[in-house]
């Protein structure tokens, strides 16, 4: 017997598969017998139901029983707009759940959707990329959404095949080059240019500093974990998910909770904190401290042999991780 609404609003993924379970399968397979093995259901891609995150706030907008179906592209021309019509069909109510209702730019997000256009629409291409010139051309956070959410069934295993790939994670040259890339922004916004700009009384250039800094150095956690980063509105929240440095992302919220450190730079000269840090300025201590669990990981997966804290000093550490 099916379940009826209560307490907490239910995650949207577990809805989906709660709906597709009670009727998805049974449309797919009753309907569409000649074509069932050839089609792939689940919920992945945009929205922060497919990563887990929603809570009642999210469920203004886009949410509610829903599903996605994909069929190759030859069975989606011959057979798509009959399958759409039977999905639309489907109960709009279930579990005291009220339908979906889509705002524009949500619109074609679930329902029947042809495999390749799916992946092209977010990655800009409908297979895995090759080279490491085209692993470095699709943006992070389209790969974190076109590997999110789950796949429920997919008999011929065409749409797995492609996220299977994708979810195999970057080339290690890739891989290297990015992380370097990332421990080189964190170092220069947070280690050098934050403590410049509070010099120069420069407060709207120190606070563009620190979220530079904040959002490398969680890029950073997620490049050490091999997990691609998500759309920039969730990745803090989605560090408590990672294995490692998932401390990282209490200790960069200390950031946003430190009282204003204008005080700590007032009669500052210009040759004032070259070679040493500010300890007075609270931010400084928290990015130092974050430094140091950052090279200590690095340390650990044995990507530098440095000491310092520094993060620039490591990255050639970390490139010269491309010749071994």
């Amino acid at each position: 017997m099916m379940e009826e609404k209560s307490g907490a609003c239910m995650k949207g993924l577990e809805l989906a598969e709660k709906y597709y379970e009670e009727y998805g399968r049974r449309m797919i397979r009753g309907q569409f017998p000649d074509i069932a093995d050839q089609t792939a259901a689940g919920l992945v891609g945009y929205g922060s139901e497919c990563l887990g995150f929603d809570d009642e706030i999210s469920t203004d907008h886009d949410y509610g029983p829903s599903f996605c179906i994909w069929l190759p592209r030859e069975v989606y021309i011959k057979c798509g707009k009959e399958m759409q019509a039977a999905y639309d069909a489907l109960p709009k109510e279930f579990m005291g759940y009220a339908g979906r209702v889509e705002e524009e730019q949500g619109k074609g997000r679930v329902g029947v959707l042809c495999m390749e256009d799916f992946y092209l629409e977010i990655l800009g291409r409908d297979s895995v990329p090759g080279t490491p010139e085209e692993w470095a051309a699709v943006s992070e956070a389209a790969l974190a959404t076109a590997t999110d959410g789950i796949v429920f069934e997919d008999p011929c295993g065409k749409f797995t095949a492609v996220r299977d790939g994708l979810l195999a994670y970057y080339p290690r040259e890739v891989w290297l080059k990015k992380l370097a890339e990332s421990l080189a922004r964190a170092a220069q916004a947070g280690q050098y240019n934050y403590a410049r700009a509070m010099k120069r009384g420069e407060r709207v250039a120190a606070e563009l500093a620190l979220t530079e800094f904040v959002k490398e150095a969680m890029q950073t956690v997620y490049l050490l974990n091999r997990k691609y980063a998500p759309f920039y509105k969730w990745m803090h929240r989605g560090m408590k998910e990672l294995a490692v440095g998932s401390e990282i992302g209490d200790m960069l919220a200390l950031l946003y909770q430190i009282p204003d450190p204008a005080a700590a730079w007032e009669g500052v000269s210009p040759t004032d904190y070259l070679y040493h840090l500010n300890t007075d300025d609270g931010r400084v201590l928290v990015i130092e401290a974050v430094c140091n669990v950052l090279v200590q990981t690095l340390q650990e997966m044995g990507l530098s042999g440095r000491q310092d804290n520094f993060l620039q000093n490591h990255v050639g550490e970390i490139l010269a991780g491309l010749t071994k």
